[in-house]
């Protein structure tokens, strides 16, 4: 049997993304794991004059700031005392930052919610876990979050 000691779960706070979380926090105290909880905040086309002018620097470390604290919030309100866990924080694609974060910090599983966003959203936002799942090197435990349809039906 594999052993798990470091367990990455990728959030980005919707409450589909935090499905996958009782399965993150029920394998890592079997195995007495680590669990990172990873944010990856996207970025944003440089402004015209060069990187680091104008709003966007703002609203990008407002996102940063936001995020941190939805991090520890996370951290002490859904994972009990006794699983260890860590959080991390960066920017760039969210799938690149979650397998680059997977490869340096030797993560053994990822455990991601899918959004289950079908048709055209699908189309346009792609889906950060079928990209990790494709690339990653390691187990990805896929729990499917709620699903996100092109239209409500009534």
């Amino acid at each position: 049997m594999a052993k798990i000691k470091k367990i990455l779960f990728p959030t980005d706070f919707s409450e589909a993304s935090l499905a996958a979380l009782p399965y993150a926090v029920n394998i890592a105290r079997l195995f007495e794991a680590q669990i990172f909880v990873i944010h990856v905040v996207p970025l944003f086309p440089s402004p015209s004059e060069g990187p680091g002018y104008g709003p966007e620097l703002d609203y990008l470390n407002y996102l940063r700031t936001d995020a941190n604290k939805a991090l520890d919030q996370l951290l002490a309100k859904k994972i009990p005392k006794e699983v260890k866990a860590s959080k991390i924080l960066v920017d760039g694609d969210e799938a690149q930052e979650i397998l680059r974060a997977v490869e340096s910090l030797h993560i053994d599983l990822i455990t991601i919610s899918t959004h289950g966003r079908t048709g055209w959203h699908h189309f346009v936002f792609g889906s950060v876990a079928e990209k990790v799942i494709r690339m990653s090197h390691v187990p990805v435990l896929t729990v499917r979050g709620q699903a996100v349809t092109e239209a409500p039906k009534k």
